[in-house]
């Protein structure tokens, strides 16, 4: 067995509607509330990925916009990119993966989605002109 930490890639989608509100999934693993996303697969680009994991979770099509920000689960090793994405096509719906697929504001965010994910929502709302860089312990910001 090797001593070097093993890691992955996941990478997410906030999709914002043209009335400012944001997709989210309740995922069917865990039960939680997210922005669509998850691993990135070997061979595939970081765009590809993230249209896939979307269009894999709420079934539309999105273009990813800007990288709003970059995130450590310091617990499990996993870095996730996250971009803001605007909708191309489709209608929400649920998948294999997703139990429910919601529109929400931003207050909404705030009491629906746990800590460590609905500040990548929100940075995503908020964004500012560079991605934000923090560090999780997959449910609090450290």
């Amino acid at each position: 067995m090797s001593d070097q930490p093993s890691y992955s890639v996941s990478v997410a989608g906030v999709v914002v509607g043209s009335d400012g509100r944001v997709l989210v999934i309740k995922r069917r693993d865990n039960g939680d509330w997210q922005p669509p996303g998850g691993i990135l697969e070997m061979g595939e680009t970081i765009q590809h990925g993230v249209r896939r994991e979307v269009w894999e979770e709420t079934g539309l099509d999105v273009e990813p916009e800007v990288l709003t920000g970059v995130y450590k689960n310091m617990s499990r090793g996993i870095v996730s990119l996250v971009f803001r994405c605007r909708m191309l096509d489709g209608t929400p719906r649920t998948t294999d993966e997703a139990q429910a697929v919601q529109w929400v504001t931003e207050n909404e965010v705030k009491s629906l989605v746990t800590e460590a994910f609905a500040v990548r929502i929100l940075d995503s709302i908020n964004y500012a002109g560079a991605p934000a860089v923090r560090d999780h312990d997959g449910v609090n910001l450290l």
